[in-house]
């Protein structure tokens, strides 16, 4: 990592991977064996909810050029992730393409293709699950050829492993591919002056504020730098490495975790270091206005105005950015034409009294997702009459909302018969009351 490109000045990095695929190929179940972690094990239904990064080395003291870092990140597989993983696909250098030869090309696979190709990032294939019965690696080539994806031995030249999440064959290989694609590229960085970035994630901490996840692409990020990132600045309090553990300072490749933000910055956006708070002010509010798209902002269209529909309130509570642009994007899937949704507020972090009292005020349901909520708001909740799910699996939270939106129908009513009688003889027995005697036909 000493080797320096003398006319530039620039030092050769280590690559920035991501890692794509259909839900349920193996995507975490790799990085885990990678990593020696158990990521899976900690997300609900085994599926990522939201970017990590995360550094591990390839080769090592018997392979003949030494062991190399390789930044991962780990985007998510659901096709509720597509935002997510498109923006974790441009910051990347390298993609994985993982397809379990089992199942072979999925939907997502598919779309998975499409943002390679459009970001033109150079990538690998990781052809997953070798070991498993029904495996076909032969088959899954086919299919790759058909979305116009010609890998080594089959009329193209992109690299292609067989590999196994499980028992780790061709793990190796897929690491060497990878070193390799890193060196034909050249990449490089300066490890000195001003950083400049991407913001992978942030969330709220109830301990630390604001906190948030950096992926370094050039310069020095240091403890005590004034940063902005869109809209939002910050000086930073403390710096973490990928495991959690103190760090002074960040460099060209390197994901990170910064606290001191007196704004959360959004999911996405580019970060720069400035000299002091004016600086990054400036920058800040030179795009406030051009800052992203409102959240669960829908247009009502002509039509929709002329017939009314009932809308069903809701209050969204997520545990991460991404998230709540996760949940913005498959709610949007939902359509009827009786009942719609609205969306009155919504938030990172826990549910509080607050975001209670708000859907008292405004007749919502409180949605949240992979988020705790307060004992006293509990509380006010069952006191208040108001409706309160939390899920951590996404399909779990659109079914809530398609309940809730379901209960502002009126009840259907229906005539089942269940007999038939032929009335043979009849006998009042008062003004409003008769005795009926007959013969059941059916």
């Amino acid at each position: 990592m000493a080797e320096k490109h003398t006319k530039t000045n620039k030092t050769i990095r280590p690559p920035v991977v991501v890692i794509l695929g259909h839900v349920d190929h193996g995507k975490t179940s790799l990085l885990d064996f990678i990593r020696k972690t158990r990521v899976a094990a900690k997300e609900a239904g085994g599926i990522t909810q939201h970017i990590g990064a995360y550094q591990a080395e390839a080769g090592g003291p018997s392979a003949s050029s030494g062991s190399k870092k390789i930044t991962f990140l780990d985007t998510p597989g659901h096709e509720a992730f597509s935002a997510i993983r498109s923006r974790g696909c441009k910051v990347a250098d390298i993609a994985v393409l993982v397809v379990a030869t089992d199942e072979g090309i999925k939907p997502q696979t598919k779309e998975a293709i499409k943002i390679i190709k459009e970001a033109k990032t150079p990538f690998i294939v990781a052809l997953n699950k070798i070991d498993k019965e029904g495996s076909n690696p032969q088959r899954v080539r086919q299919e790759l050829a058909e979305q116009e994806v010609l890998v080594e031995g089959y009329g193209g030249n992109i690299p292609i492993a067989e590999v196994s999440a499980k028992t780790g064959a061709g793990i190796d290989h897929l690491l060497e591919l990878i070193s390799l694609t890193a060196e034909l590229e050249e990449l490089s960085a300066s490890d000195q002056g001003p950083a400049k970035g991407i913001v992978l994630e942030s969330h709220h901490d109830s301990r630390r504020g604001t906190v948030v996840t950096l992926i370094v692409q050039e310069g020095k990020l240091e403890s005590g730098n004034w940063l902005a990132a869109g809209n939002s600045i910050a000086r930073i309090k403390s710096l973490e490495n990928f495991l959690g553990k103190p760090a002074n300072q960040a460099l060209p490749s390197e994901p990170c975790v910064a606290t001191g933000w007196e704004t959360p910055p959004g999911v996405g956006f580019s970060f720069e270091v400035f000299e002091d708070r004016s600086a990054a002010l400036k920058s800040a509010e030179a795009v406030t206005t051009i800052g992203p798209a409102q959240l669960f902002a829908k247009e009502i269209s002509s039509e929709e105005q002329k017939t009314p529909k009932r809308v069903a309130n809701l209050i969204i509570k997520a545990d991460v950015q991404s998230s709540l642009e996760a949940i913005d994007h498959i709610l949007r899937t939902i359509h009827s034409e009786e009942v719609d949704y609205k969306v009155v507020a919504y938030g990172v972090g826990k549910i509080t009294d607050a975001d209670i009292k708000k859907a008292r005020s405004t007749s919502a349901a409180v949605v949240g997702f992979h988020v705790d909520m307060d004992s006293s708001a509990k509380q006010m909740a069952e006191r208040e009459q108001v409706r309160v799910e939390s899920h951590s699996i996404i399909y779990e939270l659109v079914e809530v909302v398609r309940s809730i939106m379901s209960d502002l129908l009126d009840p259907e009513v229906k005539r089942i018969p269940v007999g038939k009688m032929k009335i043979l003889a009849s006998f009042e027995i008062g003004l409003k009351s008769q005795i009926v005697g007959g013969k059941v036909t059916q």
